[in-house]
């Protein structure tokens, strides 16, 4: 049991500082039992993070501003799920308004557009990570930015958007190459269209 305890210990210690791993990918090493076992050993010393049910993280350790642990962003654990399944994700509402500094409010439930199953995954500090089924046309965007304020200004609608939001949105797209957000356009409604070709005149 010492040797498949220390072999995967060493192995997530070749890992990237960051890396998000399934506690199945220790089943060439030992029993589900034994990597259980030595997974919860690991978490509870602190040198792993447990980020849902058989979800965890190598985390990365802020050294500089001595912040310490670096807990992984709901928007990485949903890529890390959506590459397990083989499937897309789109951030939607408040997460899109978070990332892109349209709104202050950190959101304790994110929510994903996705081409595969709808479901919803419990992780760290009581928060929820949902995957809502959706229109192959949601998932087509080629670049994230025009993604992400598509989706942030869907959330808002367009009767509620104000001045310091386009201000901030213009702000982000003059900082993104022009050619690929305007590709993205079609896939917006009208309103959205305005706002983003707006800002590069």
């Amino acid at each position: 049991m010492n040797s498949i305890a220390q072999k995967i210990e060493e192995k997530i210690k070749s890992f990237d500082r960051g890396t998000i791993f399934f506690a199945d990918a220790f089943l060439d090493i030992g029993s589900s039992e034994a990597v259980r076992q030595t997974l919860l050993r690991l978490t509870n010393n602190g040198l792993i993070i447990r980020v849902a049910q058989g979800i965890y993280c190598y985390p990365e350790i802020d050294e500089v501003l001595g912040l310490g642990v670096i807990y992984p962003t709901d928007e990485q654990i949903a890529n890390i799920l959506a590459e397990r399944s083989h499937s897309k994700i789109v951030p939607t509402g408040d997460y899109a308004l978070n990332v892109l500094g349209l709104s202050t409010q950190v959101p304790m439930n994110s929510v994903f557009l996705t081409n595969g199953k709808s479901r919803k995954i419990s992780v760290f500090g009581n928060r929820q990570i949902t995957f809502k089924n959706t229109a192959p046309r949601n998932l087509a965007f080629t670049n994230r930015l025009a993604m992400l304020i598509n989706s942030a200004l869907k959330s808002i609608k367009n009767d509620n958007v104000t001045s310091e939001q386009i201000a901030q949105i213009a702000h982000l797209l003059r900082n993104e190459k022009k050619d690929d957000v305007l590709a993205d356009l079609k896939l917006m409604p009208v309103w959205i269209r305005k706002i983003i070709t707006s800002a590069y005149e």
